[in-house]
């Protein structure tokens, strides 16, 4: 199974609270910060929403 790199890359300053709870339900907190995340129809949901806010990378195992 897959997993993804997801790193965010812009500021949540002015952001819907929808957005920033979804950031931060990835487990992601500063610019930059970087989580692997395994490949499931839910973290695609959660990262569909925020995509303008994080860069994803698939990583094989």
């Amino acid at each position: 199974m897959a997993k993804l790199k997801v790193t965010l890359t812009k500021s949540l300053i002015s952001r819907p609270e929808t957005q920033r709870k979804t950031v931060r339900a990835l487990g992601l907190r500063k610019i930059n910060s970087v989580k692997i995340l395994p490949d499931n129809p839910t973290i695609r949901g959660q990262i569909f929403k925020v995509n303008h806010l994080v860069k994803v990378e698939e990583i094989a195992e």
